[in-house]
């Protein structure tokens, strides 16, 4: 057993390693919320708004600005990607087919939603790993809360970022989001 243990941190530093090296949030492959693997490198091109999700939070409602900013700017290259978690207080306990159900139901949500994922802790998902530990010029360090937003330059590297109290429809996500798309 200790053997297999101390295997598996190994096997997990090198992936942890390799994570490390990307150059732009295109290295990255996730599941979508039906299960299929998904290159974010399919987004090359585009401003990227990523969002760490969550059912049953005191933000949920924030998925009805999101929605709205996605129907709003996706025609201008901008695209949404949530990513429900569940690393705050226990607020996204479904499935990933309960919780998409949930959005389409509640929100009428039609941005791409990707397969629920850690975004903090040993766990983290090296995605937001990632994201957490890039330069911009807001800050660093890990997410603490539901509905963090990232926004991302079509070459897939960070700009800005947002904690949960500042909403897709409030005029600093909504200036940034236009001068990135200028970019």
């Amino acid at each position: 057993m200790k053997t297999l243990s101390v295997l598996l941190v190994i096997v997990l530093m090198s992936v942890v390693a390799t994570d490390k090296t990307a150059d732009s949030v295109h290295d990255f492959e996730l599941n979508d919320i039906e299960g299929e693997k998904i290159s974010l490198k399919k987004f090359e091109g585009n401003v990227l708004l990523i969002v760490n999700t969550a059912s049953e939070c005191g933000f949920t409602p924030q998925y009805e600005g999101l929605q709205a900013l996605y129907e709003e700017y996706e025609g201008k290259g901008l695209t949404i990607l949530g990513f429900p978690a569940n690393n705050f207080g226990g607020q996204e306990p479904g499935t990933d087919e309960e919780i998409k159900q949930f959005c389409s139901v509640n929100y009428g949500v039609n941005f791409p939603m990707f397969s629920k994922i850690s975004v903090k802790g040993n766990d983290i998902h090296p995605l937001f790993d990632y994201l957490t530990s890039q330069d911009n010029p807001d800050f660093t360090g890990e997410i603490k809360w539901n509905f963090e937003k990232f926004l991302v330059s079509k070459e897939g590297k960070l700009l800005h970022r947002f904690r949960s109290k500042v909403t897709p429809k409030s005029d600093e996500i909504i200036n940034a989001v236009d001068e990135a798309l200028k970019m």
